[in-house]
């Protein structure tokens, strides 16, 4: 049996990783292809090229690079025609997936996207593609299901698969135990694990951090790099800043850990928090014009996971919307959260402030948390999504076999 993955994010990377060691424990001769990450790569899947190179975001990047894709979709296409894997497994990552699914349809490959995409949040008109080129949606919040099946896509909730990594991280105890010994209040920051991310968070999150030390003199502050090249970025924004801040490197659920509270760009990053159980604000910094659009399309009132997974009023039907935290008769979310191209450091500093000045604050905050991790935090994913797979490509090859005879 061959699958050919297609995964262009570093989330998704991990995703696949996951996915892949779970099918092979239960087949061993599967052979896994295509496009992915180094964590695919360790986890067995024979990789045609590093997509998460490729893990850009906006129109105008997506533009620039339209000949890498258009080269990439054609390899994909040619493989198809010659080898006709048994199955397609795109994970999240859309722009270019569509292309891989519509790839994989023309040749008669099922497609199974692991991971569907936030349609319901901005884009229910693509939901006809979701029908048309892909079998099988396995979604991973619990209300994904529902909104994909009243719109006839064949959708099943296997669970957020985060929540596996994180069921079996295991700590760098040394340098916990390390920070722990530091009495100091610690707040680390989270800017992201894209370049544009860094670049676009980090600098208001060390002004934020300038503002929080002005309040509460007694705070440290760290940064979590996601590879060397955001580590040598962060130390340039940091030296500009005159925050002092440590980076490291490799070391995001450590940080999390032994902090007292966080700020964090807006993405899965989100659910480790909830899982440590971190008061944490989350930011997002766009353009002007990007807000200007959102407002316009987006259909659901939260931008962070934790936060949708905790409310149950997760749309709006008419008008414009963007949520803010700091707006009069706002919702009360565990997540103050930010979509902003404006300069929010002052409503940042001040709630993350408050957290480190009154402890009682931070207490209710995490028993919130804990309450809502409690019911939505589950591990096996991987294995049900593998299960699944397994179960449509098995029993259709039983077909196969039952007609041929």
């Amino acid at each position: 049996m061959e699958i050919f993955f297609s995964v262009g994010e570093p989330s998704g990377d991990l995703h696949g990783a996951n996915l892949i060691r779970a099918l092979k424990s239960r087949r061993p001769d599967i052979k896994c292809v295509g496009y992915g990450g180094p964590k695919m790569a360790e986890a067995g899947c024979q990789l045609h090229e590093d997509l998460t190179r490729w893990a850009i975001m906006w129109f105008l990047r997506a533009i620039l690079n339209l000949h890498n894709f258009i080269g990439l979709m054609l390899r994909a296409n040619r493989y198809f025609r010659e080898h006709k894997p048994d199955a397609v497994v795109l994970i999240d990552y859309p722009g270019f997936n569509w292309w891989i699914a519509g790839r994989a349809k023309a040749h008669g490959i099922p497609v199974f996207y692991y991971g569907t995409p936030q349609l319901w949040a901005w884009a229910e008109w693509r939901v006809s593609k979701m029908r048309r080129l892909v079998d099988h949606a396995l979604c991973k919040l619990p209300f994904e299901e529902d909104w994909y099946q009243e719109r006839d896509c064949n959708a099943t909730y296997v669970g957020h698969p985060y929540f596996d990594e994180l069921e079996n991280q295991v700590l760098d105890t040394d340098f916990v135990r390390q920070q722990n010994e530091n009495s100091t209040p610690l707040v680390t920051l989270l800017p992201g694990s894209r370049s544009q991310e860094v670049s676009s968070n980090l600098p208001v999150f060390l002004e934020t951090a300038k503002k929080i030390k002005a309040e509460v003199s007694n705070v440290r502050f760290a940064i979590a790099a996601f590879n060397d090249k955001h580590a040598a970025l962060a130390f340039e924004h940091v030296l500009a800043s005159g925050v002092e801040a440590e980076v490291h490197v490799d070391l995001t659920p450590e940080l999390i850990h032994s902090a007292t509270c966080c700020l964090a760009c807006s993405g899965s990053v989100s659910l480790e928090l909830l899982y440590h159980e971190k008061p944490s604000v989350v930011h997002y910094k766009i353009s002007p014009f990007a807000h200007w659009v959102q407002s316009h399309f987006r259909k659901v009132k939260y931008i962070t996971l934790v936060n949708l997974l905790s409310k149950n009023e997760l749309f709006y039907e008419n008008g414009y919307f963007t949520y803010d935290p700091d707006a009069q008769g706002a919702d009360e979310v565990v997540f103050p959260e930010y979509l902003t191209y404006r300069n929010r450091s002052d409503d940042m500093a001040r709630r993350i402030a408050a957290w480190l000045k009154e402890p009682g604050s931070t207490r209710k905050t995490v028993e919130q948390l804990r309450i809502l991790k409690q019911r939505v935090v589950g591990q096996g994913a991987s294995n049900r999504g593998a299960d699944y797979i397994l179960s449509h490509l098995e029993g259709k090859s039983i077909d196969q076999n039952a007609k041929a005879a």
